[in-house]
């Protein structure tokens, strides 16, 4: 019989207040229209909600490209949906308890060209506490130049920032955005996927001049249908 196909969520959701970055402003969301100001409009028995969102872009789980990093790289209306649609995946597994420094070891020996590579920590854990902003789990500069000459096509990871925010440096993010390897932060659930066997999606809406959106990051899992 055909496979099935198991749909697992990796997006954080965002609300009204939602810090996702501390020193960012959260974003506003509130009625525009309201549901009781509709009727007023619209014939007896109809109405309807228009949202208003007030909201920067690096909010909840967003998807970074190289507009986010380089003046003239491809924002997101120039990236092509083959870089971030229904890629093959694998997860590494780099416990935050063992060390907060993901290095390029962690990587080694594995299968990762063409594929979306999702680095689980466990930091996602601390979604929504002041402890998720400090201290997070982070790759080193020596792993993104591996990955990016791995051949990846996408890195992404659960935790606060890809990259030690202790300093002021960004070097992952200068190395895989250089290369139009597309990166994905703030993921979670991580925990509820294989090593591979899966395919993965974190797809943002195209707009120009702007190199960073939030995303539904999800991952598809084929399982053999027993019968």
């Amino acid at each position: 019989m055909p496979p099935s196909q198991t749909l697992i969520d990796l997006s954080h959701i965002i609300e009204d207040g939602l810090v996702t970055y501390k020193g960012l402003p959260a974003p506003v969301i509130c009625d525009y229209l309201s549901r009781e100001e509709s009727r007023k409009i619209y014939a007896p028995g109809t109405e309807f909600q228009i949202a208003k969102i007030e909201m920067i872009a690096n909010t909840g789980t967003y998807l970074d490209c190289p507009f986010h990093r380089y003046t003239h790289g491809k924002d997101l209306s120039q990236v092509g949906l083959e870089a971030f649609t229904d890629l093959e995946g694998v997860v590494i597994r780099a416990d935050h308890r063992r060390s907060l420094a993901v290095g390029a070891a962690s990587f080694e020996g594995k299968s990762l060209r063409g594929k979306a590579v999702l680095v689980h920590t466990g930091w996602d854990a601390f979604w929504k506490t002041e402890r998720y902003f400090e201290n997070h789990p982070y790759l080193t500069e020596e792993a993104a130049i591996f990955l990016r000459d791995a051949g990846v096509k996408l890195v992404g990871i659960d935790s606060m920032n890809i990259e030690n925010t202790q300093t002021g440096a960004r070097p992952v993010h200068t190395t895989l955005l250089a290369s139009e390897i597309l990166i994905v932060e703030h993921l979670c659930n991580l925990d509820q996927l294989p090593d591979e066997g899966f395919t993965f999606s974190a797809i943002p809406p195209k707009f120009k001049g702007v190199g960073t959106f939030p995303v539904r990051a999800m991952a598809k899992l084929k399982e053999a249908v027993q019968g």
